[in-house]
């Protein structure tokens, strides 16, 4: 088995590969190419501003450098001793390459270098025993110029002070069990209220209703869900060059669902790329593009195949942030049809919602409308962190009106935010993805019954905008929950336990779930259509929670 350091290396040169490749296929002129290339080649880390990250930074009387302090490898590392240095003063380093052996009391690991540069000094012998973490080692300078400079180094007496007191385990500041992100800012400034219940400290907003679709005109321009993604995702290829495709059948064939369409053409097959049959290599190869800084949107046939890919997603893509302390942003969208379709069977028809959006490092969305699905797209490929974004096959070629705000180039649907369909005082109607669209058929249905129904489009399942929820839930007083897949552990499970959480003193009826039945998808069309809600389930529930 190839070892880590060696794997990084593989996707070092993958990535300068495909930097070299899109540089060479734009025509500019020379100036901005070779900014172009530049950023390709660095991975320019753009997507957040880190605090505190690794970087280079000249002080008052020295070039550009950074120090390399000796590193913890392990929870309960306090000290250890350098065995062999790899690198000498004088040598250039790239990312990943090995600096130095490390002994600790356990075993002998490798030091990895976190940027590039050159060692342009040594500060700790080779064979130096009970070296405390975070001591200053070794210093690399930016440029192959200014190692002289660094001759007659001496780390500062304070930088040994710091990593001696870290050292100690009663020095040590308390550990916390939440890693925030580089962006320090409120969650809810960001739009991401991943905080807890009421129960747990929870300040509800008053003011988290959700905002209100507009009524368009009847001369409003229209857009099918398909031609919604693949403007999307075109605009938002011409504007970043970092962004490329990738998946089965996306370049020649135009998509198994001609979702990218024309792409090939426009942008070539060095940022449409088709693969094999392989999941879980396509995926891991998008994975290593992201963590090297490049933008890739992965396709799944079916979100039944990303099973393939699901280490990938989980314990690459959701968890690097995490792992590395903030450094590593993955910045990749993982995005195709989830939930049912028609007379595709078991295998192709599960819905996988409540599975992504359980897993913290994800964000999840499930558009409906294509305004949804425009906004959306490109809100997730701007996004830093990895985005599910899950599609319903039934609704690409069913058409929508559409704002002329969201034609920009520059429309994006916030993460984190739900949308009323239509309000009412009655009760509310709790949905996403196709759902929506059968809560406001059976909207429309209990209107004539003089039951006053309001719909909310969810849009975004992880971050959950618990307070336009809870904002409706205060005005109605009755819930009704509506979802394609499978009860036990699902969506409507977790909106039903917030509820309980955050508005339980508002309720004049019990929460209520409509899901599919909790079977394998029959593949007969008679059994497929019992095991889903229909418009006549919402109705009915609808009227029973207002006790009619």
């Amino acid at each position: 088995m190839a070892s880590r350091s060696a794997l990084r290396r593989g996707l070092l040169t993958l990535r300068n590969a495909h930097a070299a490749r899109v540089a060479r296929s734009l025509v500019r002129a020379p100036t901005g190419g070779a900014r172009m290339h530049r950023l390709l080649v660095t991975a320019a880390r753009d997507v957040l501003p880190r605090p505190g990250s690794r970087g280079f930074a000249a002080a008052a009387d020295l070039p550009p450098h950074q120090i390399v302090p000796f590193p913890s490898l392990s929870p309960t590392m306090t000290h250890g001793g350098i065995s062999s240095w790899q690198k000498k003063e004088g040598e250039f380093v790239a990312a990943g390459d090995i600096m130095a052996e490390i002994q600790t009391d356990k075993a002998t690991m490798e030091m990895e270098s976190m940027e590039e540069g050159w060692v342009a000094k040594i500060l700790v012998a080779e064979g130096t025993e009970d070296i405390p973490v975070g001591k200053p080692v070794a210093v690399l300078c930016e440029e192959q110029a200014d190692i002289a400079a660094f001759a007659n180094y001496v780390a500062p007496a304070e930088e040994d002070e710091v990593a001696a007191s870290a050292a100690t385990p009663e020095a040590a500041a308390p550990a916390r069990a939440v890693q925030e992100r580089p962006d320090a800012r409120p969650f809810g400034e960001r739009g991401v209220p991943l905080t807890g219940s009421r129960a747990a400290g929870r300040t509800l907003d008053d003011a988290g209703a959700a905002d209100v679709s507009p009524v368009l005109d009847a001369d409003a321009p229209t857009m099918t869900v398909r031609d919604a993604l693949n403007t999307a995702m075109a605009e938002e290829m011409e504007r970043d060059d970092k962004v490329f495709i990738i998946g089965e059948e996306v370049g020649d064939y135009q998509g198994a669902y001609k979702i990218t369409k024309g792409l090939i053409q426009r942008f070539g097959p060095k940022r449409v790329w088709d693969t094999p049959i392989t999941e879980a290599g396509f995926t891991g190869l998008a994975c290593g593009a992201a963590f090297m800084g490049l933008k890739p949107v992965v396709e799944f046939m079916t979100f039944n195949f990303s099973l393939q890919a699901i280490d990938h997603i989980v314990n690459s893509a959701a968890k690097t942030l995490f792992m590395s302390a903030g450094s590593i942003s993955v910045p990749i969208v993982f995005r195709g049809p989830n939930g049912a379709a028609s007379g595709v069977g078991a295998q192709h028809s599960q819905c996988f919602a409540a599975w992504f959006m359980s897993i913290p490092g994800l964000k999840v969305v499930a558009p409906y409308s294509a305004e949804d699905a425009r906004g959306l797209m490109k809100a997730a490929i701007r996004d830093p962190d990895p985005v599910v974004f899950l599609e319903n096959e039934l609704l690409y070629g069913e058409s929508f009106p559409i704002s002329k705000e969201a034609l920009s180039k520059d429309f994006v649907v916030p993460i984190g935010k739900a949308l009323i369909m239509r309000p009412g005082a009655d009760v509310t109607l709790v949905s996403f993805s196709k759902m929506v669209g059968f809560c406001e058929r059976a909207a429309d249905e209990l209107a004539k019954e003089g039951i006053d129904a309001e719909v909310i489009n969810l849009r975004s399942l992880r971050p959950l905008d618990r307070n336009a929820i809870a904002a409706s839930i205060r005005k109605t007083n009755r819930v009704v929950v509506v979802e394609e897949g499978w009860p036990q552990a699902g969506v409507g499970a977790e909106i039903s336990a917030m509820i309980m959480e955050d508005v339980f003193d508002h309720l004049d009826a019990p929460v209520e779930r409509i899901t599919g039945v909790d079977i394998p998808m029959p593949y007969a069309a008679n059994l497929e259509k019992l095991a889903l809600p229909t418009v006549e389930d919402i109705v009915r529930v609808a009227r029973r929670v207002c006790y009619k």
